[in-house]
């Protein structure tokens, strides 16, 4: 499985559950999001340690993988519910 066919199954995840209309539906999906980013990340460390991908593909794609994290952890803060 390449990287390309990993990655559009987050943002459709983030889609999936921005449609959700309960906090917890929202909240799930959130939380699988980051959990396949964090997969995403493993398997970028893994392929660069077997020499799949070099230094300058990395430093293309780390920066956005380290933007993608604090974004969905936003997201999920600001959807919290309202008191």
């Amino acid at each position: 499985m390449t990287l390309r066919t990993l990655c559009p199954p987050r943002k459709a995840r983030v889609a999936e559950g921005h449609g959700r209309s309960g906090y917890q539906d929202k909240k799930r999906f959130i939380h699988i999001a980051r959990g396949s980013l964090n997969e995403t990340r493993h398997w970028l460390r893994r392929a660069y340690a077997r020499n799949l991908l070099t230094q300058e593909q990395i430093s293309t794609t780390q920066p956005m993988i380290d933007e993608l994290s604090p974004k969905l952890n936003a997201y999920l803060n600001s959807i919290k519910p309202r008191d």
